[in-house]
Order: C-alpha cells, then structure tokens, then sequence
C-alpha cells in the first residue's frame, strides 16, 4: 500500500533526513544484500544481525565470532553471508537456518573480505601485516593461496641499484583492501603506499599496476556494472576511475587504462573521510565525515557537492546506499546505533479508489447520468456475490525496480524467526523476571535518562531520582 501511494517520479534521487533509527548493540559496519530487502550489521562484540526493511526488526542474530567484525559481503542469492572480524576468522553463514556453513582462520586480523561475485565457495580478503588471500572452500577443506602486494615493474632491463631499491619498496608493500570485478575474473587490490593491483584470479599474478594516490588506500567499491570504480584513501581525497573491460577475450594488460574521472575533497576544512559508497545508479558518491558528524553527497555529472546531510551530534562510521532506492544507513561511532536517511515520500490518494482524482483547486463536479441511480436490492447482492466468487492472489510478490530475478536467480526467502531473543533487538523488550519479558514503553530506559520512581504522598504524585532518599517528616 505504501508503494502504491508514493509517485517514484517526483522524488529524488538521494535521500534528505532522517526518517529511521535502529540498534541492537554497538554497531561496527553495514552491508545491503543484493536485493535490498535486507541489511547486515556486524557488531563490537562479535554478532552478526540481518535486519527486515520491511518492519524494521531483526530477522537474524548469528553468534560465532569473539571480536569486532570488521567486514560484511552477501552472496548473489542472498542465503550465503560472510563476516570477518579482529579475531583473525572468517565465517560463511547459511541464512537458511541460522548456522555457520564454513570457518576459515587467519594468522592475523583482516581487514576485508569479499565474496565472490558468482560463487559463494570463494572469497577474497586483505588481512593485516600479511599478504592477501584467496580462499578456495569448495572442496572439504580450505585451500589458500597467497596474493602478491610488490607493484609489477615495467623496466626489466634496470641496473642492479634501482632493482634492489625497488626490491626493498615493494617489501614495505602491504595490501589494505581488495575488491572482485564484477566478472569475477579479477581482483582489485589497493596498497598501503597508495599502489592499484589488478590481479587475475586465475593465475593469481598482478597484470597491471599504478601508483593512484600518495597515501593508505582504505576503501574500493564499485558500482553496480562494474565500470565505476571509487577509492578511498587518507590523503583526504576520494577517487573515481573508468575501470575498463577486463573480461574481454585476449586482454593485454599493456593496454589497460583507467583514467581518473573527479576527485571529492574538501578543501576548505581538509576533512578525512572514513567510508564511501556509490549511490544506486552510480550517480552519487556519499561520505562520512572523521570528527564531524555531516555526510557528504556529490553527483558526478559535475562532480560538484549536492547535499550535506545534518543528523545526530555524533560522527559516523560505515556507510551505505541502498542498491535500489535513495536509502541511505550508517552506524554512529558512539552509539552504535544505525541511523537511516530516507525521502519522505508524498502520498497518492487516487491508488485507494480507481475513480478517485486529485484536484489542484476546488472545480464544478459534474454528476454521471447513472452515478446515483437507485437499483433492485436482488441486483446489488448479485453484484457483491460476484464480487466475492473472485480469486485474490494475496502471495505473489511485485518484482523490484532494478532486480530481475530471472537474471539474478532465484530470490532466497529467510524463515520467519518465532524465538523472541534472536527476532528483536535489545531495545525493545525488557526482562521482567526470570522466563519474562515485556514490550518497552515509548521512550522508557534510553541512553543517559536515569529511571524516575514515582511515589505517593498524601494523594500526590512525587518523582524521586534513583539513589536518593526521601526525609520522613
């Protein structure tokens, strides 16, 4: 219904204000599923929540990991969810039942990882102090293979001086973050010296490689074909590269361009920024802010800076847009909560009534010739039990803008959670005794409000702060 009274064409193509905001514990990074109907949350303590857009509830909570999550990645299907955290693990969950479906160990914290694009059983991740890795979990156990981080050097014919001075650079090369195309053919790699890697996944040998900024290269993403490429990086800059074709048969990798389209900054504040996303279509780039509690949206038409969008007092962390809609999430640094921006959309009345039109001003109503005839009472039930006899399909779903299920593959459909603990959040339910809860009243217990304790005196209502004791008189 509430699709039906919106007019997609009058709105924007990037959200205004704040219109939702949801917690359970302290959020650490954000991921939307392919589809958009879901979006991931990794916490400080180690669980993994999947939140419902529709209702705004948690549809899954998944226990496995002992420290921060760091990273999210969903497969194309949306049953398969790999998190990664500081407690050097990478998990593979089943969204059908809730349970760990692989576990792969590191030697260090990671960074990122990445599902592959078309298979579930492959992931890329960068992992800290170590070389990447590429991770095989098809077969019954894990089969790693280390990536390369040393740049691929076009002057073979050196001297022996600048050869080992390059020697000793590319040993302080160290990969930070690493991306699948969208072919999944290759991995996209940035350095902590500023160095772009393209690596063939089938070789797992760099083909190209460019020095594209001077400072860590923190953030890739891509847009949604895979053409747009966007680099964060904390030299206070952020990046976007035409990223060419690299599935076409008989590459050669001295061939590959990728020319720089904008460079977002702020000059004037010399902001850093903590994470960047592209907008659905690609034509925006959004910003969090390091200090600051703004986010920064630029379209890249002009690469000129849109909107600035004002919410809590508090800096935000991770951010991201939604695949299909101008929804866009990110999770305060303090708090944890997750804060979503949104536009609101006006109504359309006329979807309730077929007959029903909207007027800008008030107009004479011409009546129909038959419009308050009066008929027999046997042809009005007639009518109604017709009426009745129709089929309703009440289970069909409308395909989403965007989503083509056909060349998508099926869409996965979560199980409905009936366990109270693991289907909401902690703030909306309050233990009461022991096997006992209750639904939390409208602004009761929030962050920072000390509970007040009403008591009665001679007939009269008196609040006591928590701790203090009242004189007898």
């Amino acid at each position: 219904m509430n699709l039906l009274l919106s007019d997609d064409y009058l709105l924007q193509d990037y959200p205004e204000n704040i219109t939702n905001t949801i917690r359970s514990g302290h959020t650490t990074c954000l991921r939307f599923n392919r589809k958009g109907d879901y979006l991931a949350s990794g916490r400080v303590d180690g669980t993994v929540v999947v939140w419902d857009l529709e209702t705004m509830g948690v549809a899954r909570k998944l226990r496995g990991h002992r420290a921060a999550i760091t990273s999210l990645s969903w497969s194309r299907c949306g049953r398969y969810l790999l998190s990664a955290c500081q407690g050097w693990r990478a998990v593979l969950w089943d969204l059908q039942d809730g349970t760990r479906y692989r576990e792969v160990r590191f030697r260090a914290p990671i960074y990122t990882a990445d599902l592959h694009p078309w298979n579930h059983n492959m992931f890329v991740a960068s992992i800290f102090d170590e070389a990447p890795s590429l991770v095989d979990m098809s077969g019954p156990r894990d089969v790693k293979h280390t990536l390369p981080s040393a740049p691929k050097r076009a002057n073979a014919d050196a001297d022996a001086a600048t050869k080992e001075k390059q020697a000793k650079e590319d040993a302080k090369q160290m990969t930070t973050a690493t991306v699948w195309t969208a072919a999944g053919d290759h991995i996209l790699a940035g350095t902590n010296k500023g160095r772009f890697n393209i690596i063939d996944a089938n070789t797992r040998e760099i083909i190209w490689s460019e020095k594209i900024c001077s400072s860590v290269v923190t953030t890739l993403r891509l847009t949604g074909s895979g053409r747009e490429l966007l680099v964060n990086s904390q030299d206070r800059i952020i990046r976007t590269f035409h990223l060419p074709n690299l599935s076409v048969e008989g590459l050669d990798p001295d061939t590959i361009q990728m020319p720089l389209e904008h460079k977002f900054q702020d000059v004037v504040n010399r902001l850093s920024w903590n994470h960047v996303t592209f907008s659905a279509t690609g034509e925006y780039v959004a910003a969090s802010t390091y200090n600051n509690h703004e986010l920064y949206i630029w379209e890249r038409n002009h690469g000129s800076l849109v909107r600035m969008l004002e919410g809590p007092k508090e800096e935000q962390g991770v951010i991201e847009w939604h695949p299909h809609r101008a929804l866009l999430a990110a999770c305060g640094l303090e708090t944890g909560r997750i804060y979503i921006w949104s536009v609101t959309t006006p109504q359309r009345w006329s979807a309730l009534a077929p007959d029903f039109v909207e007027v800008e001003e008030n107009v004479e109503y011409i009546e129909k010739e038959d419009e308050f005839d009066i008929h027999p009472q046997e042809e009005i039930n007639k009518r109604r039990l017709d009426r009745e006899d129709e089929d309703i399909d009440v289970l069909t779903l409308d395909p989403s803008k965007a989503y083509d299920e056909e060349i998508d593959g099926a869409g996965f459909r979560m199980p409905v959670l009936f366990n109270l603990g693991e289907s909401d959040s902690e703030e909306e339910f309050v233990a009461v005794s022991t096997g006992t809860v209750r639904r939390r009243s409208l602004g009761e217990g929030h962050e920072g409000e000390a509970p007040v304790e009403e008591k009665t005196v001679g007939g009269k209502k008196t609040a006591a702060a928590k701790g203090t004791r009242g004189r007898k008189k």
